[in-house]
């Protein structure tokens, strides 16, 4: 097992945040090995919070409502997603979280979040990344296939 690497924040409703990762020559990799939601005010409020992962900058139909609520896993470019419900009303919360762990990718990610049921419109996120070495066949491969997927849905 390769280097690991941490992202945390907190993200507001609607929000796109880029992840910076690429670096100048692709050759170092990454691989998804933990993907958390948290809510921002656990009990407090109802939350209905959907966040997904993208491997590029996510289309204009993903950018904005309702788009940010939908998970199509067709998408070739979403690489993870999750959804969380939780909060003041509800007898217990659940969670889901999906991430395509065979992926290896050598560029920055984006992150979407929506919450479709809170006042608060925050959200905690946890993402830990596998760093590895790639040869330059797989840092070929792993850059093409990100471009060639700009568009695809």
């Amino acid at each position: 097992m390769g280097r690991i690497i941490s992202f945390r924040g907190l993200a507001e409703s609607e929000d796109t945040i880029r992840l910076s990762l690429s670096t100048n020559d692709g050759k170092t990799g990454y691989k998804i090995r933990k993907f958390e939601l948290f809510p921002h005010k656990p009990g407090t409020q109802d939350a209905e919070d959907v966040m997904k992962l993208y491997k590029t900058q996510p289309s204009e139909e993903d950018s904005i409502l309702p788009g940010l609520g939908i998970v199509d896993f067709s998408n070739q470019r979403l690489i993870a997603a999750t959804f969380l419900s939780a909060g003041a009303s509800i007898a217990y919360s659940s969670s889901q979280v999906i991430v395509f762990d065979n992926e290896k990718f050598n560029q920055d990610l984006y992150l979407t979040y929506v919450d479709s049921n809170s006042n608060d419109k925050f959200a905690n996120y946890y993402i830990e990344l596998e760093v590895m070495d790639l040869a330059l066949d797989e840092a070929t491969v792993a850059t093409l296939k990100d471009i060639r997927n700009v568009g695809a849905e």
